[in-house]
């Protein structure tokens, strides 16, 4: 799993990633100075400078892998995969850091890059989280790693609250959006689950950017009950169930037409091949009624 953050400032998250005290191994490096911690920041933030349209120049991922893989993943085949990560999230051409960490059970790295790029070019970062999810679990099946279940294997009846709230929201969640096309399904559904649900807009628009789930008097933030639950991944995958009724529907339909088709043809067939049809009948006493043709005699020497 990846988590990503944004950030203007390149001197804190620098100095966290490449940090002796987690006894950090830099494993790969492009495009800076790696003379020391001044150095490596000096190189960030020139090319920053190239685009200062850019408020959030700082891009910092962490790739978390399972603890069952701790064996296998070596540093070259971490460097390996997070380059295919990067490559695939579009972060290209530009300035990065690739540490490892052991402060964790868990294998883990940290990429720093510079979101301006060497031409001065802003990496997009659209979408960034849903596409880190795919590409993750891309990732985790190319290379044969563990899929961590996650909140699957949490042991719900030892928790205590407000986790055991929490938990129960996610449950709840994980039942029914995949089963709603829409916002106000889900709603109805999770009210009768005992799950309130509030939307936080935009400043004084309408523009909604947040949602917030209520049970027991405890509130959580939908991406704090779990990241797939943020506003804007619900809201993809509302509209993806919803396409993928419309084609199913559509799907139905197509298959009933050409079925009502078919049954048409075969009683037009039936009709016209059927015995008992009159016209068939009629066509059948007059044949039956022709005369037989005699044959012509021959006449002459018989041999």
């Amino acid at each position: 799993m990846a988590k990503i953050t944004k950030g203007s400032s390149f001197k804190g998250v620098v100095k966290y990633v490449i940090d002796e005290k987690k006894k950090t191994q830099t494993l790969d490096t492009d495009g800076l100075r790696m003379k020391d911690l001044s150095s490596v920041i000096g190189s960030f933030v020139t090319q920053a400078g190239m685009n200062s349209r850019v408020s959030k120049p700082v891009g910092h991922i962490s790739l978390d892998f399972s603890a069952q893989d701790r064996e296998k993943l070596s540093n070259p085949l971490m460097v390996k995969i997070a380059r295919d990560y990067m490559k695939r999230m579009g972060i290209t051409d530009t300035q990065y850091i690739i540490a490892r960490h052991f402060d964790k059970q868990h294998p883990h790295i940290h990429l720093v890059f510079n979101r301006v790029d060497n031409n001065g070019r802003t990496i997009s970062d659209s979408n960034d989280r849903y596409r880190s999810e795919k590409i993750c679990k891309e990732l985790t099946e190319k290379y044969g790693l563990y899929f961590a279940t996650g909140k699957e294997n949490v042991k719900e009846h030892r928790l205590k609250e407000p986790d055991k709230t929490k938990y129960e929201i996610y449950n709840a969640l994980k039942t029914f959006v995949p089963k709603c096309t829409n916002w106000k399904q889900l709603i109805q559904k999770l009210n009768k689950a005992g799950i309130k649900t509030e939307f936080k807009t935009k400043g004084n628009t309408n523009e909604v950017e947040g949602v917030r789930f209520e049970r027991n008097g405890y509130k959580f933030n939908g991406s704090k009950v779990d990241r797939m639950f943020s506003y804007s991944k619900i809201d993809y995958r509302l509209n993806m169930n919803t396409k993928q009724s419309m084609q199913q529907d559509q799907a139905q339909s197509r298959s009933a037409t050409v079925q009502t088709g078919m049954e048409s043809i075969a009683s037009a067939l039936g009709s016209l091949l059927s015995p008992t049809a009159s016209g068939n009948n009629d066509d059948q006493e007059y044949l039956y009624r022709q005369p037989k043709k005699k044959k012509k005699r021959r006449y002459g020497r018989q041999m």
